[in-house]
């Protein structure tokens, strides 16, 4: 493998050298790269099309699976002679402990990555132990860097009086308890299957707390914990959205698609979620539809949220390893894959660090989650998912702790209780 390529002395540009790359990377025979996708999100399939369009010899076998499955069977397709040479991955802490994914240090070197942002990368670093993360070799890449926030309704807004997004998270309680009195579903959320809530409870964490010591909890640093005041205010803060009646009522029935085709047919006010819905939901609402990020810290005054890459690794006992790293490389720094990313997948697609954001419509949606996104990192207020702190602890810890909360079963400082008690227990086997 190798990165660089000159031609009567000059450096080829990078679309010319990534051109060049691919005859040693993928070859001219035929390639059939093994995909496993996660259901529903149609940026890598839509990637994966454009990429045999430019290199014909190469093709993709996809299967797609949803997230809640793709937690369970990723370690078995891992452990198969034939693995994955791309697999969406909720977690790499386990499967790095097992020996099921490629270490990418020597793709690292020659691809150059070393020009690609480290906090675009830092997520996916992990000790070989298998613990910490966020230090040692990178064993995953992102397709993209995404940002979470709130999408609105604005014609629902409209009929509530509300003429600019809340600043403050006093002010985003008065429009919540607004459209409750106007008859309105305050927030459509999901919670059934892997938990919804766990997006309003870390955008609140956020707002109480600072990015940092979530982070260390999830990159399962020494001593870390999720049971703090700040996360406790958090917890309690989202326990009174639940009691005020701010959620459906049949919020643990509800599962991610339901949740996202009653948002788009005109059900609840906002939703917490992420920007890769920003193209699907800009075709299906056009302007009625607005984001915004979840109100600052008051006392720091940064955002914070849930930023993290859209993860994908290679198995470590895939057929066509290079083929694979260099469809992760040309994801990154390929101009027409730059565009469908953004295009499809309405977030950052990373890369280095020089590249410019493919421009967007002034004013859409998607333009409106990448700014969001660039809110997030200068403000440095990137949080991974409290789900990817361990291989089990959104299906054993968070879903199962927050669907109690709704029902009435479990009080904030159970919530946490119960779920550092996971953690731990989870991080002694």
């Amino acid at each position: 493998m190798t990165t660089t390529k000159l031609i009567a002395g000059f450096a080829l540009g990078t679309s010319v050298l990534a051109t060049a790359a691919a005859a040693q990377e993928c070859g001219s025979d035929p390639v059939t790269l093994n995909a496993y996708f996660e259901t529903g999100f149609p940026l890598p399939t839509e990637l994966a099309t454009e990429f045999t369009n430019q290199f014909p010899n190469v093709t993709f076998d996809i299967r797609e699976d949803q997230f809640a499955n793709l937690m369970e069977n990723t370690p078995r397709l891992l452990s198969q002679e034939n693995a994955p040479d791309l697999v969406r991955l909720p977690s790499i802490s386990d499967l790095v402990t097992n020996g099921l994914l490629m270490n990418l240090d020597g793709y690292y070197e020659d691809f150059g990555w070393d020009s690609f942002p480290e906090g675009n990368l830092v997520q996916l670093r992990i000790d070989e132990s298998g613990r910490p993360r966020g230090v040692g070799s990178l064993y995953a890449m992102g397709l993209n860097y995404s940002t979470t926030g709130i999408f609105y309704n604005k014609d629902l807004a409209e009929q509530i009086g509300m003429t600019e997004t809340p600043t403050t998270l006093a002010e985003l309680d008065d429009a919540l308890a607004a459209a409750e009195e106007a008859g309105i579903l305050p927030i459509i959320q999901w919670n059934k299957d892997t938990a919804g809530l766990a997006f309003p409870l870390q955008n609140l964490m956020g707002v109480y707390g600072d990015p940092e010591p979530i982070n260390a909890w999830i990159f399962q640093q020494e001593g870390a914990t999720i049971d703090t005041p700040e996360n406790l205010e958090a917890a309690q803060h989202l326990n009174g959205w639940i009691e005020a009646g701010y959620f459906p009522e049949d919020a643990n029935a509800v599962d991610y698609f339901t949740m996202m085709s009653r948002f788009t047919g005109g059900e609840g006010l906002f939703m917490f979620n992420g920007d890769w819905e920003s193209a699907n939901l800009q075709n299906a609402m056009g302007d009625s539809v607005g984001f915004f990020l979840m109100p600052p810290n008051p006392e720091s005054g940064r955002h914070a949220t849930m930023s993290s890459p859209l993860t994908f690794g290679i198995g470590a006992n895939a057929e066509n390893p290079d083929c694979a790293a260099f469809f992760l490389d040309w994801v990154a720094t390929n101009e027409t894959a730059r565009e469908i990313n953004v295009a499809v997948g309405g977030s950052n697609p990373g890369g280095p660090a020089d590249m410019e954001i493919p421009p967007q419509e002034e004013g859409s949606l998607i333009a409106q989650t990448l700014a969001a996104g660039q809110v997030i990192g200068a403000d440095n207020g990137a949080m991974d998912f409290i789900a990817n702190a361990t291989g089990a602890i959104f299906a054993a810890g968070w879903t199962p702790e927050l669907q109690k909360m709704v029902g009435g079963v479990q009080d904030p400082e159970g919530l946490l209780d119960d779920v550092q008690e996971e953690y731990e227990d989870q991080l002694s086997r």
